[in-house]
């Protein structure tokens, strides 16, 4: 991909952010282990989701993908059937993950695959809890391909070691299909997408919260009971349209029914910390899922500083807060971003040698993120690095348009995995890509 030339008037217009991808792979999940029929509305229509959609189809789901919805006939929880391939979840973690917790409690034997950039990425902190409710599995070296030896588990009580959603929901979906009362206790509060949809499913599914913690009760072996789903548009994919209006002049943009949960909106209160102008207008909640209209205009943002309690409300939108740092009036500090180094990329080191590139003073040391725009360095080369990792190619496509500069973007066909149209949606908007 190419971005060239400065952008002149500015980023203006209203903007179809598609569904959340976090909520989409659950809306394919859960009811495909529930026992009726649901109608999913707004699904993400991404390579990823596609990847969870193809893996229930070939467990004999029936589900139909139709223009304007998806139609899911759940076959309950215990009645999947034994795929006759390998199940390819491509470049997606969380389909990784979930399904492992998924496929550990069933009655027969699963083999995951991912792509180069998945099979990188860890899968001990799902195996190793799942172990301890009886599940077997044979792995390489603790990542993918993955033989699941599908069987009775038996229910656990256990603190999660690390704060993932991912995790979390994998254990929980193991527990849906296993006698007795489990329970999950997260000292850092993760997103909590799961825990809402089972709760409109019906599942035996109680959250108390006890001091900062969450203890989270599963009670298995009760049949979902289907509820209609409208995916709510993605807060992730809507943070490079609203970091893209507030660094460039003259931009007023307008995005309606974004994902609000406060366990993912961490995005939103750090650009707050940076003064940027951004307001929220008609919040409601759907499905359990708060949701609003966002006014987003041009901003002079100021840095700031980021505790390592942030990243866990706002991991993937890291690099493109990082492109709102780059050109703020001060330094910025982003602390723990480890998890950064684990994701479709190592993400850190992705950020740090792309702005360096940029000509934007920027070090990482440990796991903590520096930027200094005040400082002027002499950019490196037009070239973005990006691992084939969507957001740092979407982050830095939004870099180049405020650079003004032919800025050249490897690998941004994986920009496909989790919003298919970024390209022509910023250019309706003001944006100057090209493939």
């Amino acid at each position: 991909m190419l971005v060239s030339s400065k952008i002149l008037n500015g980023i203006n217009g209203t903007v179809k952010i598609p569904g959340d991808k976090s909520i989409s792979h659950r809306s394919i999940i859960i009811p495909s282990i529930s026992k009726g029929v649901t109608q999913v509305s707004n699904l993400l229509r991404s390579e990823d989701v596609f990847r969870t959609v193809n893996a229930f189809q070939s467990m004999n789901v029936n589900i139909q993908v139709n223009k304007d919805d998806v139609i899911i006939e759940g076959r309950g929880l215990n009645s999947l059937i034994k795929s006759d391939k390998v199940i390819d979840l491509g470049n997606s973690g969380t389909g990784a993950r979930l399904l492992t917790g998924l496929l550990s409690s069933q009655n027969f034997n699963s083999t995951l695959v991912g792509d180069t950039s998945l099979s990188k990425r860890p899968m001990a902190r799902i195996t190793k809890p799942l172990e301890l409710m009886g599940a077997k599995f044979d792995n390489n070296h603790n990542k993918l391909p993955l033989k699941i030896y599908g069987k009775k588990l038996h229910k656990i009580d256990y603190e999660l070691e690390l704060p993932s959603a991912q995790v979390k929901s994998g254990l929980i979906f193991a527990a849906l299909n296993t006698e007795g009362r489990s329970k999950i206790v997260e000292k850092k509060i993760t997103r909590n997408h799961t825990e809402i949809m089972l709760g409109s499913f019906e599942a035996d599914i109680e959250i108390n919260k006890v001091d900062s913690e969450n203890h989270i009760f599963v009670k298995g072996k009760k049949e979902l009971v289907p509820k209609n789903i409208s995916v709510p548009s993605d807060l992730s994919s809507a943070s490079f349209f609203i970091v893209a209006a507030l660094i460039n002049k003259n931009s007023f943009i307008t995005m309606n029914n974004i994902n609000l949960n406060p366990t993912r909106d961490g995005i939103l209160r750090a650009l707050n910390l940076m003064q940027a102008n951004i307001q929220i207008n008609n919040k409601r909640t759907t499905n359990g899922e708060l949701i609003g209209d966002l006014e987003i205009k041009t901003s002079e943002l100021k840095g700031c500083e980021l505790e390592s309690d942030n990243a866990r409300l706002m991991i993937d939108e890291y690099p493109i807060l990082s492109i709102a740092a780059a050109f703020a009036k001060s330094p910025s500090i982003f602390k723990g971003l480890g998890e950064l180094k684990v994701k479709e990329s190592n993400r850190l080191e992705l950020i740090r040698h792309n702005l360096h590139n940029c000509g934007i003073f920027c070090k990482a040391s440990g796991e903590d993120l520096f930027i200094d725009p005040t400082k002027k360095i002499s950019p490196k080369e037009n070239q973005i690095k990006t691992d084939n990792d969507h957001r740092i190619a979407m982050s830095f496509a939004i870099m180049g348009m405020k650079l003004g500069v032919d800025l050249y973007i490897a690998d941004s066909e994986f920009i496909k995995t989790s919003f298919p149209n970024f390209i022509g949606a910023l250019n309706n908007v003001g944006g100057n890509l090209s493939e």
